[in-house]
């Protein structure tokens, strides 16, 4: 069986025989907690129980069940909703300190510059001016962006938009787009939100440089990095005056003990697809990771936790072969930022991201999100709030995991075929994966002579402060089954079998 994003259902915890039951009592559930509220559109049952790996009949029995009970409703043609009704308690009022909110001075609002080239030190590694092949890992599909949809969505949002809304704006992001993505987190990540708690910024890039600065205005300038994690990330962070100290990564993902050791106060993880490796943050070290955050009394005025993990969603939507991940601020949403965006799922030129934080950090975010650029574009906002609300995104993002899917089956025959001595990992989920390659070979001679022939990689060592196994990591969504197939023959041909 399989498991589906919607409500983070996972058939391997249904008692055995009592699917439908099972079915039935957890979107009661998230009736019930205000994950599903009302005029929220449910799966088709074809589509869920696919997503299930179980006969549509269990999914029509269990939403038959519901509709008698008052809770959703439905009509031939027309899908099924959620009628039952829940109001959640709103969120504490955010209002900056006196005199923040007003016209800002000429320059404040001018561009700010964005994350570090991704690529880093492979930057160089552009190989031929033609035919180049580029499996660089977190490059999404933009071939794939729904232009259609998103126009569609672009035009509704400008019918239904007042000429007030052609203002500035909420810093926060606009009313209806924090509602939407309350929606979507409930849905997809487990997290209770209001929409008050939600912070528009433009990308995970800007959520981070948010978060240095709360820091380093608190006295911290170390914090804790993946270790193998991401160059332009961690350099980013260094941007920004914080030092990234790097913590181990082992099978299980980050290594809390060694976190515990470094006697640090905050740390960045990528619990759900750790980048580059692939792993996923296992259960007992969750459990580690939230006791770490939680040792340490709350401090300051407001309640502000000593210890902060900002846990970055990282292709938490791309998966193939496992069930859903949830997301670790659920378990700790006083302790735990959590930055999401839409730039792998449609294209970072869209430049949306969330951030939900703390409720002690969220009145100073928002006061340094205004003071950056006052507030993210008006119309992108609507016209994702229409596409989420309209179930385009969910369409969208069914669709691209199938090709996604294909082009990872296609990668992985093609690893088989020619580099049969390198090991993949981290293949049920993401849009890239990593192959460790022979004890003893250089990855990035490698990765160069890969760039020569015409096909750029990343060497793992780019991404690794430590020691540790050479590796290649290779993104395989941006092209199509014999571009990958052509890509790894390349390189076989410039390393050949000895390495």
């Amino acid at each position: 069986m399989g498991g589906a994003d919607f409500l983070q259902l996972d058939p391997a915890q249904a008692p055995p025989g009592s699917l439908t039951a099972w079915l039935a009592e957890e979107v009661r559930s998230a009736v019930s907690d205000g994950r599903l509220v009302p005029g929220d559109r449910l799966p088709a049952t074809r589509v869920l129980a696919d997503q299930l790996g179980c006969s549509r009949g269990v999914v029509v029995d269990a939403y038959r069940r519901l509709t008698d009970e008052g809770l959703l409703s439905g009509r031939h043609g027309g899908g099924t909703t959620v009628r039952a009704a829940w109001t959640p308690s709103p969120a504490p009022e955010i209002r900056p300190r006196a005199g923040a909110v007003r016209a800002a001075p000429s320059g404040t609002a001018g561009p700010m510059p964005g994350l570090a080239d991704p690529a880093g030190p492979m930057s160089g590694l552009a190989g031929p001016a033609t035919d180049l092949i580029d499996l660089s890992p977190g490059l999404p599909d933009l071939s794939a962006f729904p232009r259609a949809a998103w126009a569609r969505a672009e035009r509704a949002a400008l019918t239904g938009l007042a000429s007030s809304e052609l203002g500035y704006g909420d810093p926060r992001g606009l009313p209806a787009l924090r509602e939407a993505l309350a929606g979507w987190l409930a849905r997809t990540r487990g997290l209770r939100a209001h929409p008050d708690e939600i912070l528009v910024v433009n990308g995970v890039s800007q959520g981070l440089m948010l978060l240095a600065r709360a820091l380093i205005t608190r006295g911290v300038d170390r914090i804790g990095f993946e270790d193998p994690g991401s160059f332009g990330a961690r350099e980013h962070l260094r941007r920004w005056d914080l030092e990234p100290v790097p913590v181990r990564v082992d099978q299980d993902g980050l290594d809390v003990e060694a976190l515990e050791h470094a006697g640090l106060d905050a740390v960045v993880v990528t619990p759900a697809h750790q980048f580059p490796t692939g792993v996923v943050l296992g259960p007992e070290r969750r459990r580690a990771l939230i006791a770490w955050v939680r040792s340490e009394p709350t401090s300051g005025q407001g309640g502000m936790p000593s210890r902060l993990v900002i846990e970055d969603d990282y292709d938490a939507e791309h998966r193939y072969d496992r069930p859903p991940v949830p997301a670790l601020r659920a378990l700790a949403p006083d302790h735990v930022v959590h930055l999401g965006s839409v730039s792998k799922t449609l294209a970072p030129a869209i430049r949306i991201g969330w951030l939900l934080a703390p409720a002690a950090l969220r009145s100073e975010l928002v006061e340094a999100r205004y003071w950056t650029d006052l507030a993210s574009p008006a119309l992108p906002q609507l016209a994702l709030a229409h596409f989420i609300t309209s179930g385009g995104f969910e369409r969208h993002l069914r669709q691209v995991r199938r090709r996604h899917r294909a082009r990872r089956d296609a990668l992985l025959a093609a690893l088989a075929a020619h580099l049969p001595d390198g090991t993949a990992h981290g293949v049920a989920a993401g849009l890239h994966l990593l192959v460790t390659l022979p004890p003893g070979v250089d990855d990035a001679v490698v990765a160069r002579r890969a760039a020569e022939a015409g096909v750029r990689v990343h060497p793992l060592s780019a991404h690794r402060v430590g020691a540790g196994p050479p590796g290649l990591v290779i993104g395989y969504a941006a092209n199509t089954p014999d571009r990958l197939h052509e890509a790894v023959r390349r390189i076989m041909g410039v390393v050949g079998s000895g390495w």
